[in-house]
């Protein structure tokens, strides 16, 4: 994806977002704040772990509006 889309959702909105990439990975953006553009890579900071994810632009195929859910590893499956 364009950097340049990128950084107008950052700059227009302060909802939450999820960056939505190629191999169905799903980037939570809580705020924009913990989010950062350039013209080679994405980075964005969890606030709850300080961790840091780094995308390349490329790989963003869509901007969903909201927070990734988390995947449920616990689920009982009914047979």
């Amino acid at each position: 994806m364009n950097t340049k889309l990128i950084r107008e959702r950052l700059n227009t909105d302060t909802n939450p977002f999820v960056l939505r990439l190629s191999d169905g990975t799903r980037v939570s953006v809580p705020h924009p704040d913990f989010a950062a553009v350039s013209p080679g890579q994405i980075v964005v900071i969890n606030p709850k772990t300080e961790s840091l994810t780094r995308v390349d632009p490329l790989h963003v195929v869509a901007i969903g509006e909201g927070t990734a859910k988390k995947s449920k590893t616990n689920c009982k499956r009914s047979h």
